[in-house]
């Protein structure tokens, strides 16, 4: 754990004293504070409740974009200047690599949805909004979140081209995402279990202010699967 904790400290100062993290999550702020303004906040008159799940509907996918690309450089960026050579020969195991640098996406990730806590605190300040609601909505997203990161960290560890790495864990969350627009074309007993694999179907209650177990569950399972993968094509790469 210690090593894990060592990896983690060692990334997330990386993210913290280069541009690129606050980059990508001012320009994915930006992008939800549009959508947010656009679609959650127009239109016809809406209840607190309803406009705070619009928001976690749009921050979902924005969540889920957002961890995706900053999982882009965690072993992109070692292999491409040549550092990842330090990493397999420091007395670390190759899990403890791809969790740690999991990790400090998830908690980097953290300065992303603190930001946008004020579309919430908008709608607070003219309306009535349920603590809880707000609680299980952002358990949701950092949920999602950590699907996108562990995608990222997958997709990371497969090339040396960072550009290349956001482009797999793109079409990885599209993947992902795909399946929800399946499940509404196709009959049962195929829409369930198509919709069973799509993210978006597993997050709508979260955005609704309900948590129930098998939908953390899924993104635990899915974030743990993404990662594990990491680690093997770790361990592949070492030898190669």
């Amino acid at each position: 754990m210690n090593n894990v904790l060592l990896i983690a400290r060692r990334e997330l100062s990386a993210y913290l004293r280069t541009m690129l993290g606050y980059i990508i999550v001012a320009v994915m702020l930006f992008i939800l504070g549009i959508l947010f303004n656009a679609w959650a906040m127009s239109g016809t008159a809406k209840k607190s409740a309803e406009i705070i799940a619009d928001f976690f509907t749009l921050a979902s996918g924005c969540t889920l974009v957002t961890s995706a690309v900053l999982g882009m450089p965690l072993l992109a960026k070692e292999r491409e200047k040549g550092t990842i050579q330090l990493l397999f020969s420091a007395p670390i195991r190759d899990w403890e690599i791809i969790v740690g640098k999991y990790l400090s996406a998830l908690v980097f990730l953290m300065v992303y949805l603190g930001c946008s806590f004020y579309m919430p605190l908008l709608v607070m300040a003219y309306g009535k909004v349920s603590a809880g609601h707000l609680a299980a909505g952002y358990l949701g997203l950092m949920l999602v979140g950590s699907v996108g990161a562990a995608f990222g960290t997958f997709a990371s560890a497969l090339t040396k081209n960072q550009l290349v790495a956001v482009i797999i864990s793109l079409v990885l969350v599209i993947g992902l995402t795909v399946f929800w627009f399946v499940a509404r074309i196709t009959d049962r007993p195929l829409t369930d279990a198509v919709t069973a694999m799509a993210w978006y179907a597993h997050f709508t209650p979260f955005g609704a202010g309900l948590v129930h177990a098998k939908h953390v569950i899924y993104f635990c399972l899915v974030s743990f699967v993404a990662l594990f993968a990491a680690t093997r094509v770790l361990e592949a790469r070492r030898w190669t």
